[in-house]
């Protein structure tokens, strides 16, 4: 998906769309019960419209959120279950039959994208899934296949690349010269272009290593062997011995 921030007209249409297509609930808590108008991302909204506007300099820019679908998908690694995975047209898909409700995905996303079900007794996680099963019908994303301006538009990540670039070789002084998400946290499937600085837009600065690198790292150095493990529990085996040594030299020292 390659989402153009200078053409988006911030209409939301795409909101509404993702809703229609996914089931989900609309989020009216904003407006009273008027309309749907989530404030970010959340359980009853996978994909959401934003505005970036500093009022100082009349600088803005709208800003689309939702699944980056990371190449190396840091949700996934944190899933202990396997309710994340990497699965066909790089989707990542989440299974909630595997889910036991530990947000560890929620954690571990370098974009804050899974949110819980708060609302439900029997809750689980939601994301964006690229509409997989519009895929499945050859179809595109609702988000995609609705937007009037075509500032979204869906297709192979290296056809997508090159419009990116393209784009900004045609037009330079339209666009920050950087295609966000090519190399971001070791590449997404979900590409940025805009003409303002995309920190500003809530995107997050990030070099070319993937998030699950990192927590493999950190993972297999803390429980190599079980050192971990065993030192917690010579550690608490320890402070077992200490306790029991003062409580039986406190009740001699009152015999």
């Amino acid at each position: 998906m390659l989402y153009d921030s200078t053409k988006c007209i911030g209409c939301k249409a795409c909101m509404g769309a993702c809703n229609a297509a996914n089931e989900l609930e609309l989020d009216t808590e904003a407006s009273g019960g008027l309309w749907h108008t989530p404030l970010d991302l959340n359980e009853h909204a996978k994909n959401i419209i934003k505005l970036y506007q500093d009022e100082s300099t009349g600088e803005h820019a709208y800003v689309k959120r939702q699944c980056m679908h990371c190449l190396d998908p840091a949700c996934a690694t944190a899933c202990m279950l396997g309710a994340y995975a990497k699965r066909e047209h790089g989707i990542v898909t989440y299974e909630p039959d595997y889910c036991i409700g530990c947000r560890y995905c929620e954690m571990a996303c370098p974009f804050g994208v899974p949110k819980f079900e708060w609302s439900k007794l029997a809750p689980k996680m939601v994301k964006c899934e690229l509409c997989k099963h519009r895929i499945a019908e050859g179809k595109g994303p609702a988000c995609c296949e609705v937007c009037p301006v075509g500032a979204v538009i869906f297709g192979q990540r290296e056809d997508l690349l090159a419009e990116a670039h393209k784009r900004l070789e045609d037009d330079p002084e339209r666009y920050v010269p950087k295609v966000y998400g090519e190399h971001e946290a070791g590449g997404t499937q979900v590409l940025y272009l805009a003409g303002v600085e995309f920190e500003k837009l809530g995107l997050p600065a990030y070099g070319d290593e993937p998030v699950p690198g990192t927590v493999r790292t950190v993972q297999h150095a803390i429980y190599q062997g079980f050192v971990a493990p065993v030192a917690l529990y010579v550690g608490l085996a320890a402070a077992m011995l200490r306790n029991r040594f003062a409580n039986e030299a406190d009740r001699e020292e009152h015999q």
